[in-house]
């Protein structure tokens, strides 16, 4: 638990490795305001976050319930909600198991479905932004992306929850003109914030030992076994996921 040695208005309510493994993506919220002392130590989290040379590249736009937070909100959500309608049908989430209510497939199309239907109504919207001092480069979001996953952590530990999105992209015109961001200020993510309505709890994945590898491509190290009692992400098999064992 938490000492709130730095000060923080919150207590801490989970440890940090408890945190790192049920801080489960949340897009349903409740219709409440997220305190601003408590917005407060989820950005101080962002703040500590590293990042190349430690130059700190990273801004944030923290947007609530102003009427220039309204509106970036809507923007986003008219881009997120074509989005979702297209890849709903590429995708196949209506089909196959997705036909059964109780399914995996089918809940995450309903959850989904419903974050956004009201992304335009979420307590908070954080805009994650990285200041460039050269030329764009595909190690760049390593700058800035720590930040991101450091606020998602510090909302879990607070009793909040997020999911960090690429919905911004729909409306990066608008909002760069809406919110007065420089040109060379890239838009690498929108985040939103709130309480859950459901709760976190232990993220399905992959096991380790398909992820992790020692001395050579695609050999696990003895040791690379989950701990007991977690949560594996058993459904998928090789053929739904082909970077798995590939060589």
């Amino acid at each position: 638990m938490g000492t709130n040695e730095i000060g923080y208005s919150a207590a801490d309510v989970v440890g940090l490795l408890e945190g790192l493994s049920t801080t489960r993506a949340i897009r349903r919220y409740v219709d409440e305001p997220v305190p601003e002392g408590v917005l407060r130590d989820i950005m101080f989290a962002a703040t500590r976050a590293p990042s190349g040379s430690n130059r700190q590249p990273f801004r944030f736009l923290v947007l609530t319930d102003s009427a220039v937070a309204q509106q970036a909100k809507a923007l986003i959500a008219v881009g997120a909600q074509k989005m979702w309608a297209q890849k709903r049908i590429s995708d196949g989430y209506d089909a196959g198991t997705g036909i059964h209510t109780d399914s995996p497939k089918s809940r995450m199309a309903n959850v989904m479905q419903e974050y956004v239907d009201n992304f335009s109504r979420v307590p908070v919207l954080v805009l994650a932004c990285l200041v460039r001092y050269r030329e764009p480069t595909p190690s760049e979001g390593a700058s800035v992306y720590p930040a991101c996953q450091n606020i998602l952590l510090a909302a879990r530990a607070l009793g909040y929850g997020g999911v960090l999105t690429g919905f911004q992209g729909f409306a990066e015109t608008e909002l760069r003109t809406l919110l007065n961001i420089p040109d060379d200020t890239a838009l690498a993510g929108a985040i939103t914030l709130g309480r859950p309505v459901g709760h976190h709890g232990p993220v399905r994945r992959l096991p380790m030992n398909q992820l992790i590898y020692g001395d050579e491509w695609g050999t696990s190290p003895l040791w690379a076994i989950d701990p007991p009692g977690t949560a594996v992400m058993a459904r998928r098999t090789n053929g739904e996921n082909p970077t798995i064992n590939k060589k």
